[in-house]
């Protein structure tokens, strides 16, 4: 029997805001979500979580590049390390909400770039599959930082795709020197793109090309595209091109046609760009990464509000993605923050900040680089762990907040 853990919510309510009618939710962490996965199929850094109409859980992971391949994926290498444990999973797994797998699929194919490090997922109304080529992150000290470029060991390794059977080898050296016993392969494209799929994997649509960066003004290229979102009333979808450029942009969700896009919030441009999620009232919320910085838009890019989550965050800043409550009002905004390791509440009407839950740590309810966050109908909240988190959690809603 499944247990539920509770994790308490830290009322942060601010002088003279009134919280009647807009008590923040509370949670208790489901310590046994997701079920284990088969074929001794292991995680690697999670960077999209969506939830689609039928309450499925639907995440995109780094897989191989980012699992340790000595202690990880011992037999995903050439020659094995291990026999039994373990292999990387598909980079696109669909969950139910009691935690069954119910599909995987991913990876290179011919018709589109499959990324080199992929970024943020969502799916629309019509169950199709979006995720962005976000390229690998350059943080300082972590061990994704040269994903793509090498790590220390001079090793060369081979991976298996298990829903393709594509293998990919990979060397690692220390530098662009050749590795032990041959020459490092060249570097793959730079991610500049976002591709749309069918919720069974067909490929659909590419946006941008690998290799082929557009600027901040461009109209035709991306940069390091960190996440997306569509508004289905208007087929349009909304990409957070912001590890490269520094902009929000627009295109038509069928044919990939460029519609608009802004890069700052009234006289201050965007530090970075790692989420834009439209509310069902229209309203458009911006992740400004670097900026600390929760912003609400209008469609054409008008301001309309904003708030600094967390000022003192430093480092890699503290909006790191954004869910939107479930209730018909969408009263709260879920804002996963991987540098303090906590998802903040906000109350959406005066993104005053309500509440939080979670503290850095491995245990259930406990948070390392909390890079996104979902919610399904039931006011559920699921978070992916970035970097060496390597996780996601179901987080039960309680109380009369939901």
């Amino acid at each position: 029997m499944k247990r539920a853990l509770p994790i308490a919510v830290v009322s942060l309510a601010l002088a003279g805001a009134s919280l009647r009618g807009q008590a923040p939710p509370s949670f208790q962490v489901d310590p046994l979500w997701p079920k284990p996965l088969p074929n001794h199929w292991l995680l690697g850094s999670v960077t999209g979580v969506a939830v689609d109409a039928q309450d499925h859980i639907w995440i995109v992971h780094r897989g191989y590049p980012s699992l340790n391949a000595r202690t990880e994926i011992g037999s995903a290498t050439t020659p094995k390390t291990s026999d039994d444990c373990c292999l990387p999973a598909p980079p696109v797994l669909e969950f139910d909400a009691a935690g069954n797998l119910l599909s995987h699929w991913g990876g290179p194919g011919d018709k589109y770039n499959w990324p080199v490090s992929p970024g943020g997922l969502t799916v629309d109304a019509k169950g199709n599959v979006w995720i962005t080529a976000a390229g690998a992150p350059e943080i300082p000290g972590s061990a994704n930082a040269s994903a793509g470029r090498g790590r220390a060991g001079g090793a060369t390794t081979t991976s298996a795709n298990p829903a393709t059977g594509a293998t990919t080898t990979t060397t690692t050296t220390t530098t662009a020197a050749p590795a032990r016993g041959g020459t490092t392969s060249p570097p793959p494209p730079r991610d500049a793109h976002v591709l749309k799929f069918s919720s069974k994997g067909d490929f659909l649509l590419q946006i941008g090309k690998a290799g082929l960066p557009g600027d901040n003004d461009s109209t035709t290229g991306l940069d390091k595209p960190a996440g997306v979102s569509v508004d289905s009333a208007a087929n349009e979808v909304y990409v957070a091109d912001g590890f490269g450029n520094r902009r929000v942009v627009v295109f038509d969700a069928t044919t990939g046609a460029y519609k608009r896009h802004w890069g700052r919030a009234g006289d201050t441009p965007f530090a970075s760009v790692s989420c834009a999620k439209t509310a069902t009232d229209g309203t458009v919320y911006v992740c400004d990464r670097g900026n600390n910085r929760v912003v609400a838009f209008d469609k054409a890019g008008k301001l309309l509000k904003e708030a600094v989550v967390s000022p003192t965050t430093k480092g890699t800043g503290s909006v790191w993605d954004i869910a939107l409550s479930s209730d018909p009002q969408q009263r709260f905004l879920f804002v996963a923050d991987g540098h303090d390791q906590k998802v903040f509440i906000l109350r959406r009407d005066t993104l005053a900040t309500v509440g939080s839950f979670g503290d850095g740590g491995r245990y259930p309810g406990t948070f390392y680089s909390v890079g996104s966050v979902a919610v399904d109908s039931k006011g559920n909240v699921y978070t992916g762990e970035t970097l060496e988190g390597k996780r996601v959690q179901k987080f039960i809603a309680t109380g009369a907040g939901r």
